[in-house]
């Protein structure tokens, strides 16, 4: 196998409909406060995850939780997978402090969610 390995799974987000009961309940399960509390996005860090609640999937219609996986080089990773039978769901975008995000769907239309931090 060639290309460039992951880094692995380190960051979770799930849709959610009421944010503000959300962010309770993941506070609860995690025992840790929120890192980010947004209108937009609530996100904690907790044992080496970074969890992410997003109000009705956000602007990229997320319907279930998606699993972003973290890698060095996200063109050469999105070139890999799509060339191996993967579709583009959301390009590659810089969604804040240098971290890039794009997501694809396997052949099954699974969501498989790539992250890179510049």
């Amino acid at each position: 196998m060639t290309g460039s390995a992951t880094q692995g799974i380190r960051t979770v987000l799930h849709p959610v409909s009421d944010l503000a009961t959300a962010k309770e309940v993941y506070a609860a399960l995690l025992g840790v406060p929120p890192t980010t509390d947004e209108s937009y996005y609530v996100g904690f860090e907790a044992e080496g995850q970074h969890i992410g609640l997003v109000p009705g999937g956000g602007a990229q219609g997320m319907a279930s939780p998606v699993a972003y996986w973290h890698v060095p080089d996200i063109e050469a990773k999105l070139a890999e997978v799509t060339a191996a039978g993967a579709t583009v769901r959301e390009a590659a975008h810089d969604v804040g402090g240098g971290r890039l995000v794009a997501t694809v769907a396997d052949p099954d239309g699974n969501v498989l969610g790539l992250l890179q931090d510049r």
